[in-house]
């Protein structure tokens, strides 16, 4: 039976960052992934495939809505080849997945296919090919979580879909219905509408992303229904049926009264959770909470003190790049060092276009404390920048500490916020306050320009171009 230092079971972001983390701080690592590609869901029907999507339909609606206001004339009818849309999202996937076999060698990571089950706190017994067995000292759980849904939907994968199916389709939905306005149902509700379908979009709760600040909330749905998104919000699914090509969706409405809505196709969104399931924890004795979520302390150690968990599987947002932090936090306390995360600093984003995106804490988390807060807020439609490339939808929010002038949350939507926010993270690291910010020099012409502005108007009311 090999031996090893550390064992990682899934290979998505949390567990292959762990991998090299942990090889690089001289442990022998052990990778163990159920299916044949690295990457879990992040890289395989997440994260890549969908933005590569959402690219590849941003650019076919720029050529027929924008390139004659910038003087190119397409003559004839611009077509889509959604096969070939297809095939090249799943050329990206498999570069990003070699990519990542690639790092597994460099590290002299050893790499195992198949299902790991716990036979006791250090032996994993692995179901792939073949039977094996491996024992290590320390073991990470890196599992992830799956598409959730609600217990009277009957997922046929066929018509009735998760955002699994809906990265793979073989045509373009005529009228998608999409149950849960959070960031998946957005993402391919944007993608879809661009290629020509009706989209639908059913929400449970009174606003869209409700997690995020409420300003974001009200933009992007306004900015959404623009585009051509129908909302639905307020409104509670109680029954979902396929005929054939056609599903049936009944909705009550906040009055109660009853809604049908048609389509061909119907996208389930309404969250994921936990994947657990064939670890057999309960022989090993780790707890798991009422949400099925793996029980941690604050170095993510479970109850049994030599086994973690880390990503989608424990507390927290479901996010890659917490799943990293989380990642390399625990291969640095294995190795004796102390590391720490501040979960407030974790930026959130979509990629829808405009993008969105938030870190800190929103206006309604500050009321809710409390805290008394001044906001600074900047319209994209302001920048010079934003105006020469036509993406003039947006602002930039920054809240701060009325007497300190810290930076407490900045949120924004607008043309590239998805790297904008980087900024904001690295501000409020160093606890900047908005001053700071609104003293240092932005390029121009640039987006980043509405950052300072937005700073400038949270100091003293001062933004310069406004």
């Amino acid at each position: 039976m090999s031996v090893f230092d550390v064992a990682i079971i899934g290979s998505g972001p949390g567990g292959y960052v762990a991998a090299i983390r942990c090889s690089q701080l001289g442990m022998k690592t052990a990778l163990i992934e159920k299916y044949n590609n690295l990457g879990g869901t992040c890289l395989n029907v997440g994260c890549i495939p969908s933005k590569s999507l959402l690219d590849s339909s941003h650019h076919f609606e720029d050529a027929i809505k924008h390139f004659s206001e910038h003087g190119i004339e397409i003559k004839g009818e611009v077509n889509i080849d959604f096969k070939k849309m297809i095939e090249r999202k799943a050329q990206v996937v498999e570069q990003t997945t070699k990519g990542i076999d690639f790092l597994m060698g460099k590290n002299n990571i050893e790499v195992f296919h198949g299902l790991a089950s716990f036979i006791d706190a250090n032996k994993i017994e692995i179901n792939g090919d073949k039977k094996t067995s491996i024992e290590s000292k320390k073991i990470i759980i890196a599992t992830g979580s799956k598409p959730g849904s609600l217990p009277f939907i009957e997922l046929d994968k066929e018509r009735i879909i998760t955002s699994t199916e809906a990265l793979k389709l073989k045509e373009i939905p005529k009228h998608l219905i999409i149950i849960g306005g959070g960031v998946i149902g957005l993402e391919l509700g944007q993608v879809y509408k661009r290629l020509g379908a009706e989209v639908s979009i059913i929400e449970y709760a009174d606003r869209i992303t409700p997690s995020m600040d409420m300003s974001l909330s009200k933009e992007l749905m306004k900015v959404l229904k623009k585009q051509g998104v129908k909302f639905y919000l307020s409104h509670g699914v109680s029954n979902v049926k396929r005929n054939g090509k056609e599903i049936t969706v009944t909705a009550n409405d906040k009055k109660g009264v009853s809604i049908e809505f048609k389509g061909d196709y119907c996208l389930v969104s309404v969250g994921r959770k936990p994947h657990t399931k064939g670890l057999n924890l309960e022989a090993i004795g780790v707890q798991l909470n009422e949400k099925g979520q793996v029980e941690v302390n604050e170095f993510l150690q479970t109850s049994i003190n030599n086994i973690y968990a880390i990503g989608d599987v424990v507390r927290g947002s479901m996010l890659a790049h917490k799943a990293e932090e989380e990642g390399v936090m625990v291969a640095e306390f294995i190795a004796g060092q102390k590391p720490h995360i501040d979960y407030n600093l974790i930026p959130n984003v979509i990629y829808t276009w405009p993008e969105v995106a938030s870190v800190g804490k929103t206006e309604e988390q500050l009321k809710e404390e409390g805290l008394n807060y001044k906001t600074g807020q900047f319209p994209m439609r302001a920048l010079g920048r934003a105006r020469a490339s036509m993406d003039t939808d947006g602002f930039v929010k920054i809240l701060a500490d009325m007497e300190t002038d810290e930076v407490l949350g900045v949120h924004m939507i607008g043309a590239r916020a998805a790297d904008l926010i980087a900024e904001a993270v690295t501000a409020m690291e160093f606890r900047a306050s908005a001053e700071d910010i609104a003293r240092m020099s932005h390029s121009h012409p640039t987006y980043a320009e509405a950052i300072k502005e937005a700073a400038l108007a949270a100091t003293e009311n001062r933004a310069l171009h406004i």
